[in-house]
């Protein structure tokens, strides 16, 4: 793929109950958009003329039920089925949960095949997917057991960048997650990251504690000082740069993040409430670590506000430019790693 050709970026679309169909089309209502990437829609032409109509949308689909015919330029939506679906906003509905998971099948199979370079999925409803069929918990686990390598959620924005430990886990299961393999595992995906789809020769990673105050040597557990330290110091010893654990209370409040090239939370609630705080709902879910770029953004179905044309797409919009950039980050890591002389040459022309 040269620079001058269009990114195919894949929608799945998520929740139809939900504001997915809404951002979606705002965020393709401005054409320059196609002079970067090529979207297309998994879902089916009845279901987003539903939603064009509804929301007042100008966009014009090219609908089309073979992945050869998608056109660049154009907004694309990929017929997943032909039933009919009653749309009810607001609804959590366990048939509008199978549709999310067509949607989600299919773009991931054309990830895997190679007809869209880049993965984009809009929120989905966490109870109305499962089945016997389906039993995640959500995209990211579904999309580890599909792709290749260590899953790991990472939210991003511009310069600010948070990994987990743990993600979907129940706080009273956090410690016992916590084991040396895993903390090894995620710094280093965090690590890898960071250097080829960031761009970051040198990445600076944070990690905060697992307990309060990092413990407060034994005084309110061990887990810091019996596992984290040793396994973060061990780490270091390699060569990385990895520092901590810090005390999450006074760590982001004290600016100390912005030190880093990325922090590591223990747990899920440790990391994403500051996130989502100080990244203004411009944050994007990143799943890192995988042999294929995914990004979501870092909301969910949002069932109170869907249909009323008030729902906010810049986080979305931000996870397709996300998606895009990393592509291009990690198509040029990969081919300076298999051409290194080409390294070297951009270093001389410095």
């Amino acid at each position: 793929m040269t620079e001058t050709e269009n990114i195919v970026v894949g929608i799945s679309i998520g929740d139809l109950n939900g504001i997915g169909g809404e951002i979606v089309l705002k965020t393709f209502e401005d054409a320059r958009i196609l002079d970067f990437c090529t979207p297309v829609i998994f879902a089916s032409f009845k279901v987003m003329t539903f939603y064009k109509t509804h929301f007042k949308s100008e966009i014009n689909f090219n609908s089309i039920k073979d992945l050869d015919q998608i056109a660049a330029g154009k907004v694309n939506v990929f017929n997943c089925w032909n039933d009919p679906v009653k749309i009810e906003f607001g609804k959590e509905d366990l048939n509008i949960g199978a549709f999310a998971i067509k949607s989600l099948e299919a773009a991931t199979k054309a990830l895997k095949e190679g007809f869209v370079n880049v993965l984009v999925t809009a929120p989905i409803n966490k109870h109305n997917i499962q089945s016997e069929a389906f039993k995640f918990p959500g995209h990211t686990d579904y999309l580890a057991q599909e792709l290749e390598g260590e899953s790991l959620m990472f939210m991003i924005h511009n310069g600010f960048r948070v990994g987990l430990l743990t993600d979907h886990v129940p706080v009273k299961d956090v410690a016992s997650h916590i084991t040396p393999k895993r903390i090894e595992q995620k710094i280093n995906t965090v690590y890898e990251s960071l250097k080829k789809d960031f761009k970051i020769q040198k990445p600076k990673i944070a990690v905060l504690g697992i307990n309060p105050h990092t413990g407060d040597n034994g005084v309110i557990g061990h887990e810091d000082d019996v596992v984290l330290r040793p396994t973060l110091q061990k780490i270091k010893e390699s060569g990385k740069l990895v520092y901590g654990p810090y005390a999450a209370d006074s760590f982001f409040g004290s600016n100390n993040y912005k030190n880093f090239d990325a922090i590591i939370a223990s747990y899920h609630d440790q990391g994403l409430i500051p996130f989502k705080t100080l990244s203004f709902g411009q944050g994007v879910n990143y799943t890192a670590g995988l042999n294929k770029v995914r990004t979501s953004p870092d909301h969910g179905t949002a069932y109170e506000i869907a249909g009323k044309g008030v729902a906010d797409e810049n986080s979305f919009k931000e996870a397709v430019y996300s998606a895009m950039q990393i592509f291009k980050n990690r198509t040029d890591y990969e081919e300076l790693t298999a051409n290194p002389l080409k390294k070297a040459s951009r270093s001389e022309r410095r």
